[in-house]
């Protein structure tokens, strides 16, 4: 009705209008907002329409209120219509305690956008899988009772599944004429219990005990697959127990007493890339346990150590492949042996290599920042104090050249702690909003020079190409590096592109491990011709330290830094390489539509024109200085007191907390330092806000701003400055607080 109203040009809507004024735009908009989250999540609910349709297991889509609103065909054959119905009342008769397994679920889903368990239930295991959608829930319900039900039916072998509680949840046929029932528990169907993998036990089949060699495969969802394997006589591949052996969708080896390889069936040779009649010890096949494969053989034959997976790889594969071997001692009329029962563990070994590495660039981001915030009050004290002595040499003194070196070396020192810190994504950010079309014409001019005659520089702008918002400094750092890079791999020469594109992605792209959402971006393209990146090597070469050229002619920082600042900028760094033909590293920056003139204005950076007050000036406001670092304090307070300034120093918050405790000192501006020993820098600016609340702050620091999100943010009237900072940079950004 009131949508309806406030588009309305005569009638009640104008005199609604009059009487409600603004309560009755707010309502509009609130309506409008409501359309929009409306159109949204219908949306949503067509793409989970759309991906369900065709779906082979029950899919459910919920309303915000708990509703079940669609349901594919399988759903509807399993469950019968449920419009209307609450989800746990859906699959009440599937799921124990199904309301429970439902709150789970929702519960997980406000903390991220996907959850899943799988419940085991007397029939089988079912998985229930939700997902997040803009207004309600995207469920999916694979129901492994059927599958159970089935499982080794097409298997001349006995076996049965089994939970973690040794319930036994289905027996193929094979397994019941053995036993001549059907049994519910692992009890029922061996003689003793715990039932120990590869080691002999009694089974009661409906005849009378009968010896076998259980074969148990774990599955992910916590049951287990139990295969009766007749008694082995003589190794497998002479016995009649070879059928079974090779029946088994289990890979399989048997080794002998001498540690040889004695059979393997053919899902073991297709993981080790072996033929039938392979022969040999086992270290011929496998590698990689730190210690002789053969050792570990022996000692597990003579029981000399625990019976433990053990992860190695596969030697004959012409891919990684990593496999996670279980040996199982077995004893017969010939001695003893073992039986090996191999998994493909590559997926897991990629991840454990992952994690590790997750864990080591963290370690190295920690560090870099707590060297960083060392460093910078070093460079901060070193830099300060040569302004100072420059303030007092001309030109031509004959010590201003020395000075002016100093000063130019602290400057570079400071920038390679920008790139310590840019693989870590810690480092200090001066986003503006750029358009490359006119940035890199400019940077072209240097980078022609870089490349050198023998390759040539071409680039190439979209010319719909929107603004980003970066950082302009280290962009061009990013660029340069890649540029860099290129030139390095044409020893010959050749061409290296640089194009710019507009990219609109309607969905996700996921690609190397990220997830790229759907939006506007700026893409920006450094092709090469040159030799390419090794497929192993590829995945490794953002990392910090790691090159590909020889030793000397790279510091391993390059790319590492390129993905730090494109990370920090919002961005996103891939890269396509092949051996011989050439490699292309892709950005992806997002769209910015406001324009540079408007954003300056937002910003408020456009400088004062007033200007510094000359030494011995009237006072022009009483500066509080806090900073624990004694060369830092002593720089700043003398380049203050130069301008004009009253300062009050105090080595720590809480000296500071104590001078403000007299109520006739006046103070017009807080300096502080952010981490200090004891309180720090926006704890007690906090405290001391609500004495005197109109006091300007600046805070100063060695670590990132975005270090001070639970700091300085939220406090009124603050700016940060990040160290090192020059005299010019302290006394502006002191005059714009004040001024």
């Amino acid at each position: 009705m009131l949508g309806a109203l406030a588009v309305g040009g005569t009638g009640p809507g104008i005199a609604l209008w009059a009487v409600t004024g603004g309560a009755f735009s707010a309502a509009a908009l609130s309506v409008a907002r409501g359309l929009v989250r409306r159109r949204r999540a219908r949306g949503d609910l067509r793409a989970a329409l759309r991906l369900m349709e065709h779906d082979p297991s029950a899919c459910f889509c919920t309303e915000a209120g708990g509703a079940i609103v669609a349901a594919n065909a399988a759903a509807r054959r399993r469950f019968g219509p449920q419009d209307g119905q609450p989800m746990a009342r859906a699959i009440a008769g599937l799921l124990p305690n199904a309301a429970a397994v439902v709150f789970r679920h929702e519960t997980a889903l406000e903390r991220r956008r996907i959850a899943h368990e799988t419940v085991l239930t007397p029939r089988g295991a079912v998985r229930l899988t939700a997902h997040r959608l803009a207004e309600g829930i995207f469920w999916r319900v694979d129901d492994q009772t059927a599958a159970a039900h089935h499982a080794g039916e097409g298997i001349s072998l006995p076996m049965m599944v089994v939970s973690h509680s040794d319930t036994i949840l289905s027996m193929n046929a094979a397994m019941r004429d053995v036993l001549g029932r059907r049994a519910t528990a692992m009890e029922e169907v061996f003689g003793e219990l715990p039932v120990v993998p590869g080691r002999r036990a009694r089974l009661l089949s409906g005849d009378g005990p009968i010896e076998v060699i259980p074969v148990v495969v774990t599955a992910r969802d916590g049951r287990r697959e139990v295969y009766a394997v007749p008694g082995l006589a003589e190794p497998p591949a002479a016995s009649v127990a070879a059928r079974a052996f090779e029946a088994l969708p289990v890979a399989l080896l048997h080794i002998g007493p001498d540690g040889r390889l004695l059979a393997s069936n053919r899902h073991a040779q297709t993981l080790l890339g072996i033929p039938r009649d392979a022969a040999g010890p086992l270290s011929q096949f496998v590698e990689g346990l730190g210690r002789p494969v053969n050792d570990w053989v022996m000692d597990t034959l003579a029981e000399r150590i625990p019976n433990r997976p053990e992860v190695v790889r596969a030697r004959r594969r012409e891919t990684e492949v990593f496999l996670q071997i279980s040996l199982s001692r077995i004893t017969d009329g010939t001695g003893p042996s073992l039986l090996a029962v191999l998994h493909d563990a590559t997926e897991l070994k990629t991840l454990e290599q992952q994690f590790v590495q997750s864990q080591k660039m963290q370690a190295i981001g920690e560090l870099a920042g707590g060297i960083a915030h060392d460093f910078n009050n070093l460079l901060t004290a070193i830099s300060g104090h040569c302004d100072l002595l420059m303030l007092r040499h001309d030109q031509g003194d004959p010590d201003y050249a020395d000075l002016a070196q100093i000063n130019q070396n602290a400057n570079r020192a400071a920038s390679l702690v920008g790139q310590l810190l840019a693989f870590s994504r810690k480092q200090t950010l001066e986003p503006e909003i750029l358009d490359l079309r006119d940035s890199m014409g400019e940077l072209m001019h240097l980078l022609n020079r870089l490349v050198g005659e023998r390759i040539t520089l071409a680039l190439s702008h979209d010319p719909a190409l929107l603004p980003i918002r970066a950082d302009r400094r280290q962009l061009d750092q990013v660029i340069m590096n890649l540029v860099v890079n290129a030139r390095d791999a044409m020893p010959e020469g050749g061409e290296i592109r640089v194009e710019t594109r507009m990219v609109t992605l309607a969905e996700p792209l996921f690609r190397d491990r990220a997830e790229v959402p759907p939006g506007r971006y700026v893409t920006i393209r450094v092709r090469d011709q040159g030799h390419g990146i090794p497929p192993d090597k590829l995945s490794r070469i953002f990392e910090p330290f790691f090159t590909t050229k020889r030793v000397g002619e790279g510091t391993g920082l390059g790319l590492s830094m390129a993905y730090g600042i494109v990370k920090q900028t919002g961005g996103y760094i891939f890269v396509d390489s092949v051996v011989g033909v050439g490699s292309t590293f892709t950005i992806y920056v997002p769209a910015h539509d406001a324009a540079p003139e408007a954003e300056a204005a937002a910003d408020g950076s456009a400088p004062a024109a007033a200007t510094d007050a000359a030494p011995g000036a009237r006072p022009q406001g009483v500066v509080l200085l806090v900073e624990d670092e004694a060369p830092v304090r002593a720089f700043a307070a003398r380049a203050l007191r130069l301008r004009g300034y009253t300062v009050i120093e105090a080595a720590c918050a809480e000296e500071a907390l104590e001078r403000l405790g007299d109520a006739s000192l006046e103070i017009d501006l807080f300096l502080t330092d952010v981490v200090m020993p004891g309180m720090d820098g926006p704890s007690w600016v906090r405290r001391a806000l609500e004495m005197r609340p109109d006091v300007k702050v600046v805070f100063v620091s060695g670590y990132a701003e975005d270090q001070l999100e639970d700091g300085s943010i939220g406090i009124p009237n603050s700016v940060f400055l990040p160290k090192p900072f020059s005299l010019s940079d302290l006394t502006e950004t002191v005059r714009r607080q004040l001024h």
